[in-house]
């Protein structure tokens, strides 16, 4: 068993704990405490990068939302890098936050900020990704990334015609998220004998990233049948070096999110399908969460709360548009 997946694994079991599934939960830490806020009418939102246009629409229509309850904001932005985080969750503190939105950097490493901020009695949202530990976050909103991944590689294995070579592009391997996916796809996949993984590599969540990668792997591995990425933007950052390679219809692929680019990317026969994380939907959520929490010092919601995925193939992708699907 690959290291990656060994870790997929002990995420996949952390993840079950959170959830009551397993095993006894966590010590609690004062989650009856209610927090009222630092003092300001300023929510924080703390996000990765806005290259990804995933996290883009997340603090864009958090920003709106906030905007429209009453409240300033201001975004922030990580990197992906969990020592700008604390950086930004100490400017949050200091700038006295009525609330923190964030789509953190780390599963682990996210859990001591939020601790310093529930100590500024500073309530924090998480979408996205979870993290390790229960009773810091008011809420953790995310996305059902266990069902979506596994939805979609049941449609890449019948399009595979349950045999022959792929490759996958994973993310970042301190996101929760990265593992859970791969888990996901593995748990499909795996099952057919005749399905063969001869790559697998990470490419950050980048789309310039994963170019790179998939045009080194091409050179090793001309021949592959498929591609399964950890999301979108690797997903279309490994086309143009598909592309390139005179491949381009040849190589079945899939991802994970719901883009606007991977919609288009379905729609041009480039893509066999998408998972939607419904971005829109979190995003929203968490700041009306907060907003609820900050005036009555609850959610009336689960700590932990799953949106599920939406499928994406050529079958429905024009009712997809910037992450919103419309029946």
């Amino acid at each position: 068993m690959s290291k990656f997946k060994k870790f997929c694994a002990a995420i996949c079991a952390a993840c079950l704990l959170m959830t009551g599934c397993g095993g006894e939960a966590p010590a609690k830490t004062d989650s009856a405490k209610t927090l009222t806020g630092g003092g300001s009418n300023t929510m924080y939102i703390i996000m990765p990068p806005p290259t990804n246009p995933f996290f883009k629409i997340e603090a864009e229509v958090a920003e709106a939302k906030a905007k429209s309850l009453g409240y300033d904001t201001k975004i922030l932005i990580h990197n992906d890098d969990v020592a700008t985080q604390s950086d930004l969750f100490d400017e949050a503190i200091n700038g006295k936050a009525a609330a923190i939105i964030c789509d953190n950097a780390s599963s682990n490493a996210t859990v001591i900020p939020i601790k310093k901020a529930r100590e500024a009695n500073i309530p924090t949202f998480l979408i996205d990704r979870e993290i390790t530990e229960k009773d810091l976050a008011i809420s953790q909103i995310v996305a059902d990334n266990y069902q979506g991944a596994k939805g979609i590689a049941e449609v890449f294995v019948e399009a595979m015609g349950e045999t022959g070579t792929y490759v996958e592009l994973l993310g970042r391997e301190t996101d929760t998220n990265a593992h859970i996916r791969s888990a996901a796809f593995h748990e499909v996949i795996d099952a057919y004998p005749n399905m063969k993984m001869v790559a697998q590599q990470t490419a950050h969540w980048e789309q310039i990233e994963a170019t790179e990668v998939m045009e080194r792997i091409l050179q090793d591995n001309p021949d592959i049948k498929g591609l399964v990425c950890g999301n979108d933007t690797m997903a279309v950052g490994a086309l143009t070096a598909i592309k390139n390679a005179g491949l381009l219809g040849k190589v079945i692929v899939i991802g994970l999110d719901g883009s606007d680019d991977a919609a288009e990317a379905i729609k041009a026969g480039n893509m066999l399908g998408t998972a939607l994380q419904q971005a829109k939907i979190m995003a929203e959520s968490a700041v009306e969460q907060a907003d609820k929490y900050l005036k009555e010092g609850k959610t009336g919601k689960d700590e932990k709360q799953l949106v599920d995925c939406i499928i994406i193939t050529k079958d429905n992708v024009a009712k997809l548009k910037t992450f919103v699907y419309t029946p």
